[in-house]
């Protein structure tokens, strides 16, 4: 073991009254509505401190800190440049506020894949939402795995066994709690996890020689403060111009008709307040990433004073190597508890999120069931487990590799908003045809997989960032080019969905 008997007391204590809190604020479910919803009543500061926690997963946590190390590891810059990157996910959120926002307050939806079924047809909405589950599953999988590596540190426990605990603990709260669990679980891991960081930044200043003040000093005649690069170099991960366009287009998807995020649109009680969750997730996430990079800078200076006795393989070991052995005891529990908090908050919602997907796109279209049935609640409880299980067995199969796993999370993530942000598009277009909207999708599709597995063929590197803006425009071009050939959809032949059946039609005591 190594850590101490009270760290693993702080962190064992504290995962019990994690599981118990969100229990207990998950009581008094009636409905599906309750369960993946809220009953559309939460506040819009909890559902933006909830926004901002989903987020800052393990990934951001372990693996931007790792960033800013550098030490030439794959994936690291050695400076500031990934900045850039948030930068242009204000941009992006101010596009899906005003742009993508209001079309989930027109009727009672319960998925953003929903606006697709009504603007281009059930096989679109469809596609979109099992393309969303995919890639969910496999990026939340990378994120449960970089947690579980923690669990190795400190424990020296198997990989499989530290993705199923750091699974099961998040999937008890989730599946008998649902979405106001997650939300309000979110609002105190959110406190955890930022107290737990800025803990630890303060012990690593008073291990650093010079100080924190003196690193940073050294650090910026070393050029290592540099934020910006404007060089155009589609291959290069931190330039200015992938940050804004590329974090622009992911943002815009991810926060825009990522279901993850957009059920928490979906559980405020007005449009306005969703709004400003949104709008004000931005520039808290911007100065979280200001945060972790200076801690990567300065655990790079800490390890050039004290190296390690391995060299790091990866740079998300880096501050979980910091965390286990050199923090004082007490310390590393409660850290220690920041990082599962982390991992817990986008965990626990990807589960909410997929489940939703799962049950209203899926279930209730092909069994018939209306969305408050008693079916719709054991339905979603269900599809939690389901996708729980679906998590830890990606989590386990290793498919972190050796570029930072938040590269690799991102750059799953682009392959889903790319090509959904691009039906979204089409489906806003006048004359959008169902068919159209497949032949977009198709072609989106295969151009990410060009560029997943052609380019590095062909020794031609594109940045991840860009992923996204390949497959947003290839599928909206294509789209858009294929309506003027294929019909245009006729709404009075698209059947009714679950959701309108229950918005629409009276109990069987009042018919």
């Amino acid at each position: 073991m190594s850590i101490s008997t009270l760290d693993l007391l702080i962190l064992v204590l504290y995962m019990g009254a994690t599981i118990a809190f969100g229990l207990w604020m998950g009581r008094g479910q009636k409905n599906a509505s309750d369960y993946l919803l809220g009953g559309r009543d939460l506040p819009w500061w909890a559902l933006l401190i909830s926004i901002v926690a989903t987020e800052t997963s393990t990934a951001t946590f372990l693996s931007v800190p790792g960033i800013a190390y550098g030490g030439g590891l794959p994936g690291t810059t050695g400076d500031l440049r990934y900045l850039q990157l948030p930068l242009g996910y204000l941009a992006g959120r101010a596009i899906a506020a005003f742009g993508l926002l209001p079309l989930y307050f027109r009727g009672e939806l319960f998925t953003a894949y929903d606006v697709l079924r009504n603007r281009s047809g059930p096989a679109v909405r469809t596609l979109a939402s099992g393309l969303f589950l995919v890639t969910r599953t496999l990026a939340d999988g990378l994120r449960l795995y970089l947690a579980a590596l923690v669990l190795q540190v400190m424990l020296g426990w198997s990989l499989s066994t530290s993705v199923a605990v750091t699974g099961l603990v998040t999937v008890v709260y989730t599946v008998l709690g649902g979405i106001k669990a997650v939300v309000w679980t979110d609002v105190i891991q959110f406190v955890v996890y930022m107290l737990g960081a800025i803990a630890a930044l303060f012990v690593l200043g008073g291990q650093l020689e010079h100080g924190f003040g003196g690193t940073l000093d050294a650090m910026a005649v070393q050029d290592r403060l540099r934020v910006f690069d404007f060089g155009l170099d589609f291959g290069s991960t931190y330039t200015f111009w992938a940050g804004l366009f590329g974090g622009a287009v992911l943002s815009v998807g991810s926060h825009g008709v990522d279901q993850m995020i957009v059920q928490r649109y979906l559980s405020a009680r007005s449009q306005r307040d969703a709004q400003k969750a949104l709008l004000w997730s931005g520039p808290i996430v911007l100065v979280q990433f200001v945060f972790f990079l200076l801690l990567g800078l300065g655990l790079s200076a800490f390890y050039a004073e004290h190296p390690p006795a391995v060299p790091f393989a990866k740079s998300d070991r880096v501050f979980a190597d910091f965390i286990v052995h050199h923090l004082p005891v007490g310390l590393v529990g409660i850290v220690l508890g920041a990082v599962f908090s982390a991992a817990m908050s986008t965990l626990s919602s990807s589960l909410s999120a997929s489940a939703s997907a799962l049950v209203n796109d899926f279930l209730l279209p092909s069994t018939g069931h209306r969305a408050d049935s008693p079916f719709a609640l054991r339905a979603a409880r269900g599809a939690t487990l389901l996708f729980a299980g679906l998590q830890m067995a990606v989590g386990i199969s290793g498919l972190g590799g050796a570029d930072a796993v938040v590269n690799q999370v991102l750059g799953i993530a682009t392959v889903t908003t790319g090509v959904i942000l691009g039906l979204f598009l089409l489906a806003l277009c006048k004359g959008r045809s169902p068919n159209a909207s497949l032949c977009g999708l198709v072609a989106g599709l295969l151009a990410t997989a060009t560029v997943f597995f052609v380019l590095p063929r062909l020794e031609w590197k594109l940045a991840w960032p860009w992923f996204g803006i390949v497959s947003c425009g290839t599928t909206f071009v294509t789209g858009w080019l294929a309506s003027f050939v294929l019909p245009a959809a006729q709404p009075s032949t698209i059947p009714p969905s679950a959701t309108e059946r229950t918005a629409h039609t009276p109990p069987a005591n009042e018919a």
